[in-house]
This record gives structure tokens, C-alpha cells and sequence, in this order.
């Protein structure tokens, strides 16, 4: 597939989960809950997870923000739905280390499903923290921590 072809297909991808995000809103009954804000652009969203024996039984998001955060954070929660939390949190690191730049395996790669698409963004550093920001915080919500980097500039 040409360069150009891949990148319209990415362009689609990326465009389909912002129009149309999945697990867009809000749970009713929910046991882990963040807000987690991008300064830089205005993102913010809100994570609502229902974490049952484990498991992430159901997962939701709204706020407001970009293309970018939105369709990242529709490609987060459609993965880690119905995954145990080990899971979940592995893919947010092979994430991370890719939005940071570093290496990781193809198999790792392939486990992101249609958050792959999304590290053709890391090429514009301004645009990192919108891609990351929901993945910052499943973290924040499943293991309790903040990101250090979250309101750094």
C-alpha cells in the first residue's frame, strides 16, 4: 500500500472515532472515575469504569476536545473493555512508550488494534498530549496515580 493510501486510511480511521466515538457518555453505576485535562489545547476528559473481579466490565468517556483526544480516547475504550486490568494497563504503556518515542515490538503494535493509527501523530510533538491524554487517565483511574507530565508544559 502507497504512503499516501495508508495515510488516507489512517485520516479515516482517526475521523471515524471522533465523529462517531464509541462508549461516548457516561456510567451510571461506576467503581473508577478521572478527569484528566490538556492545558495546552483544552481537552478534557472525564472516565467513568466499572471494574468488576478484575475485569473491566464497562468503560465510558466524554468532555470536550479535539479530533485527536476524542478519537484516542474512543480507541482506549473500545480495547480495554471486557480486558482485566493487567491488560488494560499493559496496553497503556506500549502506548505511552510509543508516543514517547520509544521502540517497541510489532506484536505490541498490533495489540493497540486502531490505536496504532495514532503514532503517526507522534510525529507532531504539539499534538502527543492529545493523543495521550485518555491513556494518562486509564492509569489515573485504575492504579490511583496522576501523571507527572499531565499539566507540564
Amino acid at each position: 500500500m502507497s504512503l499516501d493510501k495508508l495515510k488516507s486510511l489512517y485520516k479515516a480511521v482517526i475521523l471515524d472515532h471522533a465523529q462517531t466515538p464509541r462508549n461516548f457518555g457516561q456510567l451510571a453505576n461506576y467503581t473508577n472515575e478521572t478527569t484528566v485535562y490538556n492545558p495546552t489545547c483544552g481537552d478534557k476528559i472525564h472516565l467513568t469504569i466499572l471494574v468488576e473481579n478484575d475485569q473491566i466490565k464497562d468503560i465510558a468517556f466524554d468532555g470536550e476536545g479535539c479530533t485527536i483526544s476524542k478519537a484516542s480516547a474512543s480507541m482506549m475504550t473500545q480495547l480495554v473493555k471486557g480486558k482485566n486490568i493487567e491488560q488494560a494497563i499493559s496496553f497503556s504503556r506500549i502506548f505511552s512508550d510509543l508516543a514517547a518515542g520509544k521502540k517497541r515490538s510489532e506484536q505490541d503494535m498490533q495489540k493497540l488494534e486502531d490505536a496504532q493509527v495514532l503514532i503517526s501523530i507522534m510525529e507532531f510533538p504539539a499534538r502527543i498530549k492529545c493523543a495521550t491524554l485518555a491513556w494518562w487517565g486509564l492509569d489515573q483511574a485504575l492504579l490511583g496515580k496522576e501523571n507527572e507530565d499531565e499539566d507540564n508544559d
